[in-house]
């Protein structure tokens, strides 16, 4: 079990340094909306209790937010 838990914390952290080098080349504007809709999807998640539609529907409404704002 732990050996999981420890190959799991590792892809994780991999999985968010590839995330982050990713948005180097992004625009103000493109940074905000990846992160309405990243924001997004956590709230719809936690609103609907880890239903998919609640964390899509989330994650579109967030996107629309951040690009608005982002303007």
């Amino acid at each position: 079990m732990r050996t999981i838990r420890r190959f799991s914390s590792g892809v994780l952290a991999a999985a968010m340094l590839l995330a982050l080098g990713g948005c180097a080349g992004m625009s103000a504007q493109d940074k905000s909306t990846a992160m309405g809709a990243g924001i997004g999807a956590v709230g719809g998640a936690v609103l609907t209790g880890g239903s998919a539609v609640g964390t899509v529907g989330g994650a579109a409404v967030g996107g629309v937010i951040g690009h608005e704002v982002g303007k």
